[in-house]
């Protein structure tokens, strides 16, 4: 374990209620952790710091590897949109904070993942804009059924890519919990798309591991992606 990679994992700051305690937490699904610790590396959460570009940087150095997790909604003013009367309230901690640790590490060639959420920070990061409510797009809610539920999608990926190699398919079916999407990206190649068109995946061209996927491969037992990231962060 001396040489396994500090994956870090960005977290949510909700209300939270356990035991005896009501108040503010950070928190996240322990699904993310498991799969890291899994991959065989071992996770460290990243809850909001200020000053957020500085301690970004702090972080970054210390990491081998990072992961933008899912979660609310990005904040639509960040890519010059006016918020849609479906998009959720703001975290703009995390937004911020989110977007540092994303400059830190492609200044520092770290590998990143992005889920759900963090796939869409990283378009945004990038410059790129997304659709607020998919819904009004593909008539169909299937990507995001409602209440804590996935929805069951199936993705074309784009033979040779990075994700295609790592799953050993061109097909496969994943599992979503997202009511927007990527719709701009520059910068970045999609590299999978539901049957709907909605884009699914985005790698950054070159070597380095720079990978957002719009499902949640943590629940789906995507194993692939994880260690993927991980061999990545780990010295040859």
């Amino acid at each position: 374990m001396t040489t396994a990679p500090l994956v870090g994992l960005t977290t949510y700051r909700e209300p939270a209620r356990w035991g005896v305690w009501d108040q503010s937490a950070d928190l996240l699904p322990s699904s993310y952790a498991r799969a890291v610790e899994v991959a065989g590396g071992v996770p460290v959460l990243l809850p909001p710091t200020l000053p957020y570009a500085a301690a970004a940087e702090v972080v970054v150095a210390r990491l081998d590897a990072l992961v933008v997790s899912g979660g609310a909604d990005v904040e639509p003013t960040l890519y010059d949109q006016v918020p849609h009367p479906a998009t959720g309230p703001p975290r703009r901690d995390r937004d911020a904070w989110e977007l540092a640790l994303l400059a830190a590490a492609q200044e520092r060639g770290l590998p990143v993942l992005g889920v759900c959420r963090g796939m869409q920070v990283m378009s945004v990061a990038a410059g790129g804009s997304l659709v607020q409510h998919l819904p009004e797009v593909t008539g169909t809610p299937v990507h995001d059924p409602g209440g804590d539920g996935f929805g069951a999608v199936e993705v074309r990926l784009q033979p040779g890519s990075r994700l295609a190699d790592l799953l050993g398919a061109e097909r496969t079916g994943v599992r979503c919990h997202h009511h927007q999407a990527v719709a701009t990206h520059p910068g970045l190649t999609p590299v999978a798309w539901a049957d709907d068109g909605t884009v699914e995946a985005l790698e950054r061209p070159g070597e380095g591991f720079w990978l957002g996927v719009q499902w949640h491969p943590e629940v789906h037992g995507d194993a692939e992606l994880f260690r993927g990231l991980v061999e990545a962060a780990t010295p040859a």
